[in-house]
């Protein structure tokens, strides 16, 4: 059967480029510092970013979480969104790892906003109170925006009066800079350290990249390696980022296309509203009816080769990705719009 997998991006399968870069790639050991194919795609990143240095890990939480135990002394404060990925999806590491406290902060629907955590900081000088020693960013966000430039500079602008750093979770980054028409460096450079994921729209099958300054990443690899995520051979993985780089970064806008068009295809139809709003990258958000059987829906797609993830809350997430077609688009919506309507759920 042909799987269409719209559950995530993170579902992609590296490209049959990829798996022969994999194959054939040149690896030494990255622990030793001399695995030729990571230190071409650290370089590449840096180009890329603008950044120093840069350094390869697992994954999107361990770099971001790698990030905070960098920067962080225990006890330390983190100001971030309240919705963001810190808060949301790593497992509550910043505590186990960094010993570092988040501090959420409501956004205008993703945007982290200046205005927002001026009065969040911390004053020096009291004992009672904890240290604002970072403030976490996340572009694109993982509801599908890509906040604007112009905000994240005044970001940098206060961090900067105050003293703080600033981290930028950029596991979309790529997609983030397609969607805003802005150069990646420009979206780095409101950050002191970035994490940009070479999975997901990328379509590496593992791997992120941590960027910053050359101390913080010398800083950063030592406490890498107290982690466990001093590799070895890792250039079999870079190879796979280093196209994730060059020529899947270089298509994203199809992605891109391919979301607004199963957007167009369903909104409006068998109760389905997308959050237009939300539809800057290759994410699909949408509300459905109160009534809609979301487990039922899941498994008659999946019986027909396609799959979801049940909405939550009333909302579904559709994301689109190199391995889905506008083909499978087309078909997924017929589908999804169909099964919908099989329960009794009108147009």
């Amino acid at each position: 059967m042909h799987w269409i997998d719209l559950r995530s991006d993170t579902v992609t399968p590296p490209t049959p480029a990829m798996r022969r870069a994999m194959a054939e790639a040149d690896v030494g050991d990255d622990v030793y510092g001399d695995d030729p194919t990571v230190q071409r795609l650290e370089e590449l990143a840096c180009e890329l970013l603008g950044k120093d240095a840069a350094l390869f890990v697992p994954s999107g939480t361990f770099g971001n979480q790698l990030a905070l135990f960098t920067h962080c002394q225990p006890g330390d404060e983190v100001i971030c969104g309240e919705d963001s990925h810190l808060v949301w999806h790593e497992v509550g590491a910043a505590a186990v790892i960094a010993g570092a406290n988040l501090r959420p902060v409501p956004t205008q629907a993703g945007e982290l906003g200046a205005d927002a955590i001026r009065p969040r900081i911390r004053p020096p000088g009291d004992i009672h109170l904890p240290k604002t020693a970072l403030i976490a960013l996340e572009n694109a966000h993982s509801n599908g925006r890509a906040p604007p430039l112009a905000g994240m500079q005044a970001v940098r602008r206060l961090a900067d009066e105050k003293g703080i750093a600033v981290h930028l979770d950029g596991a979309r980054l790529f997609n983030a800079a397609v969607a805003l028409g802005e150069d990646p460096a420009a979206l780095a450079a409101c950050a002191d350290s970035v994490m940009v994921c070479l999975s997901k729209g990328l379509a590496a099958p593992v791997g992120s990249l941590l960027l910053g300054s050359r101390d913080f990443i010398e800083l950063a690899r030592k406490k890498r390696k107290l982690l466990g995520g001093g590799l070895r051979q890792v250039g079999i993985l870079a190879a796979a980022g280093l196209l994730g780089l060059t020529d899947m970064r270089a298509r994203l806008h199809e992605d891109h296309a391919n979301a607004r068009l199963l957007a167009d295809l369903i909104d409006g139809a068998a109760g389905i509203a997308v959050l237009r709003d939300q539809l800057d990258i290759n994410l699909v958000w949408c509300r459905v009816p109160a009534s809609l059987d979301g487990a039922r829906l899941a498994a008659d797609l999946l019986r027909d080769g396609i799959k979801i993830n049940p909405p939550e809350d009333g909302l579904l997430r559709l994301v689109t990705h190199w391995a889905v077609s506008t083909d499978d688009v087309r078909h997924s919506a017929r589908q999804l719009l169909e099964y919908i309507r099989a329960q009794g759920i009108a147009a």
